[in-house]
């Protein structure tokens, strides 16, 4: 692979030079442990690596240089499954590494790339630019990052950066010069980041004696079942010239067709109010965008600018499409601008924050007859007022409040079991009565504590829209 400016073909320091300093020496530096705070492309002192061939020669230069110990006393430490993993995403033209996709390349568990990966951050080699999304019930994102060459790099090897544009942040700069005493140094590195470095596979546990299958005739030359004699083929399979009875299947090719529908599901199950649309309407709307080579990255940038969709008021997600998506691909034609557009996404507060913010179920009255049938029923149940034990007693006394004065009402039993079959049946009843001044206590005592606790609750839920009941 080649690279158009590599890291060690930086040009000399000019000779006399005010800026010039004396190259410290490793054991002069500080330790290499960046904090969780200066783990982001906002808050970082590194510079952005121009490519990865550059980003791989500070990953071998932080592991041979000793500066970088992890902060955790457990897991794996820095070893070659780091440096494998660095190698994959410097590989990557954009840098989002998913965990379940650097498990199943390197064949390892995903909480071992999790603990390599907080190693690369707090080296000051990889920095956020958007953490993924981990909501239960949703699609979840995988986090963004920057690929870093850490400042104490570039204070070790000399080298001299400027920026191009005062405006820009100072993670923008870039190299401009070398010094003498390390150039010899990144000379080393550039052989290291173009050497492939492989993951020590694990050994399958074998019994210490002889093999269980043969290669070659018997163990034993004097053997009493007489000498087994080897398949006709074990000459080729031991040399290896044998070739396999099924070869690779060729990579297939997709045509325009197959590329719209290759889209339409990924914009699917990457933008959950797309998660209703069919496939080959979302492929129809898209076809334009499609056939100009779009990623679903940058149909999302370009349609969510701005704008973003976080609440459940999208009834057609392909009508939304089709009218964010008109004309965009004559207005973003080059990969370029498409670049762009995302970059101004991935930046913006309010997208951000969309991303990382789960919808809410239930944002007002319930509308669905249905719905309001059942929970009418549920309150109905748990309302349900328990018999209420018969006085032994032909009359008791209770005191109503009227006219400021204390004074005696009496009801009798029949009176009572009268009113409380008449309640059970329509709540309406209760209501009436306590609106036209009945206290509650003797709402209680004449109609019984379980049915004016049930209408009250009818009636409240009835007032903020929860339910609608019919007259009975």
């Amino acid at each position: 692979m080649q690279h158009a400016t590599p890291s060690c073909q930086l040009p000399r320091a000019r000779t006399g030079d005010s800026r010039q300093k004396s190259t410290p020496q490793v054991g002069e530096l500080a330790p290499l442990n960046t904090p969780a705070n200066q783990q982001w492309i906002s808050t970082t002192t590194g510079r952005i690596a121009t490519d990865g061939y550059s980003w791989m020669q500070a990953v071998h230069w932080v592991a041979g240089s000793g500066l970088y110990t992890p902060t955790r006393n457990h897991g794996p430490k820095w070893g070659p499954t780091t440096i494998v993993i660095a190698q994959e995403i410097a590989n990557l033209s954009e840098c989002r590494p998913s965990v379940d996709y650097l498990a199943r390349k390197l064949r390892c568990s995903t909480r071992t790339v999790k603990y390599h990966l907080g190693m690369l951050r707090e080296a000051g080699l990889l920095v956020y630019r958007s953490k993924g999304t981990r909501i239960t019930g949703s699609i979840r994102h995988a986090s963004v990052y920057e690929r870093i060459i850490p400042t104490a790099f570039d204070e070790a090897l000399g080298i001299r950066c400027t920026l191009r544009d005062t405006t820009q942040p100072a993670h923008t700069r870039t190299p401009v010069g070398i010094a003498e005493e390390g150039r010899k140094l990144i000379g080393k590195l550039a052989k290291k980041a173009t050497r492939k470095t492989r993951r020590r596979a694990r050994r399958t546990p074998v019994s210490r004696g002889q093999r269980c299958t043969l290669r070659e005739g018997g163990t034993s030359a004097s053997s009493t079942a007489g000498t087994s004699i080897g398949p006709s083929e074990s000459s080729k399979l031991a040399s290896g010239t044998h070739s396999s009875p099924t070869p690779k299947q060729p990579k297939r090719t997709l045509n325009r067709v197959g590329r719209r529908y290759q889209l339409a599901a990924e914009l699917v199950a990457l933008m959950p109010w797309l998660s209703r649309a069919p496939k080959a309407r979302v492929a129809w709307v898209a076809r334009h965008v499609a056939d100009a080579g779009w990623t679903a990255l940058e149909v999302q940038a370009v349609v969510e600018q701005d704008r973003p969709i976080t609440d459940g008021t999208v009834r057609r997600g392909s009508a939304l499409l089709a009218c964010r998506l008109r004309g965009v691909h004559q207005l973003y034609n080059t990969p370029a601008r498409r670049q762009t557009a995302v970059a101004h996404w991935r930046d913006q507060r309010c997208n951000e924050h969309a991303r990382h913010e789960a919808y809410d179920l239930i944002t007002g009255p319930i509308s669905s007859g249905t719905v309001r049938r059942l929970v009418q029923g549920v309150v109905n149940r748990i309302h349900q007022p328990a018999p209420e034990p018969v006085a032994d007693e032909e009359t008791f006394t209770i005191t109503v409040d009227t006219d400021d004065t204390v004074q005696p009402v009496d009801f009798d039993d029949d009176t009572i079991r009268e009113s409380h079959k008449a309640a059970l049946a329509d709540h309406n009843i209760v209501i009436a009565a306590l609106a036209g001044g009945m206290t509650e206590d003797t709402a209680n005592a004449l109609y019984g504590p379980g049915a004016v606790i049930r209408a009250q609750g009818i009636a409240r839920a009835t007032a903020r829209g929860y339910l609608r009941l019919d007259a009975r």
